[in-house]
């Protein structure tokens, strides 16, 4: 098959197209012919050599894919071969198929166009893995979402209204912030130009965040926790910002609050399988039913990777960049 290699790593240019050995769908696991492949920024990392993929994954890029199911492997129920699905995956979506353990497939959701559907896995899992499952985001609360404009944020915005909640997002333009505001955010601040800190406070009468969503990590880590609010919820799932901060363990303590840090590429198979089940059975709905919508700002054809990722690397998009097969 055909795929994208990294023989060295580097900048947008060390993509590599080769012919590869096909994947073999091993027991528990679907063979997928891949008809698009969602862009990520672990990806970015990734080719940059700075995040390499979990042991016994594919070594090609590539977090979750759409497209059907070509074999099953021993002991697979549920689903059959030509199934449209898409896929949660450790590696190896920048390809023309790829085995996935069946716990991580999902159906393409009603409405829902086939190619489209690979923008959804990654961010689904993310965002109700960390801001329903860890953070447990409740009706009423405040919920602050760092890059609301990114393919993690729009979903995270359009989640946290479905359940009722308030959204805060930082984004760096005029129009990303827009966008934000057509997909439900009530609180727009623009980080190069205003202190979300100060921004929030004044937006929720002191109140400050319930829940934060950080993709910055050790930047905002202390920023983080002053525009939390009592018994309030920091999750990061990014280190944009850096790896290391001090935290000031009185203010947490005075405050209540919870930080978390989590990854969800390397987790254990069981718990992807838990995560999927979780966003099949409560983003789903919201998908089908038009409450949820996909944000896609772009598809290139697979051979265009080195396209795709100067995107990623200038942030001038807005939700999801796709890699279209065929």
């Amino acid at each position: 098959m055909y795929a994208i290699t990294i023989p060295e790593p580097g900048g947008p240019e060390a993509f590599v197209g080769a012919e590869v050995p096909d994947p073999v769908a091993a027991a528990g696991e679907a063979l997928v012919q891949v008809v698009a492949a969602g862009v990520n920024r672990a990806d970015v990392m990734q080719r940059q050599g700075y995040y390499d993929p979990p042991p016994g994954a594919p070594v090609y890029p590539g977090l979750e894919v759409s497209g059907r199911v070509l074999a099953l492997g021993e002991g697979v129920s549920g689903w059959a071969v030509g199934d449209e699905v898409c896929a949660l995956l450790a590696g190896g979506g920048y390809a023309e198929k790829v085995a996935v353990p069946v716990g991580q497939l999902l159906p393409v959701p009603k409405g829902v166009d086939l190619v489209d559907a690979a923008s959804l896995p990654e961010v689904t899992a993310t965002v109700w893995s960390n801001v329903f499952m860890v953070a447990g985001l409740r009706p009423g609360e405040t919920l602050l979402v760092h890059g609301g404009s990114s393919g993690i944020g729009t979903m995270a915005i359009q989640l946290g209204k479905a359940v009722g909640a308030r959204v805060a997002v930082t984004a760096g333009t005029p129009e990303k912030l827009e966008s934000c505001r057509e997909l439900g955010a009530d609180i727009l601040i623009n980080y190069r130009e205003q202190d979300f800190v100060e921004e929030l406070r004044e937006a929720t009468g002191g109140h400050g965040a319930d829940v934060i969503l950080d993709n910055m990590g050790a930047k905002y880590l202390e920023r983080n926790i002053d525009a939390l609010a009592i018994n309030g919820r920091l999750v990061v799932i990014g280190l944009q910002g850096g790896v290391k901060a001090e935290i000031n363990l009185n203010t947490l303590l005075q405050k209540r609050l919870a930080v978390a840090a989590t990854s969800l590429r390397s987790r254990p198979v069981e718990e992807k399988a838990a995560i999927v089940a979780g966003v099949r059975e409560h983003v789903w709905p919201l998908i089908e039913s038009g409450t949820v919508r996909t944000v896609v700002h772009r598809r290139l054809p697979l051979s265009e990777v080195s396209a795709a990722h100067v995107i990623l690397d200038e942030s001038s998009h807005i939700g999801k960049v796709l890699l279209v097969t065929s």
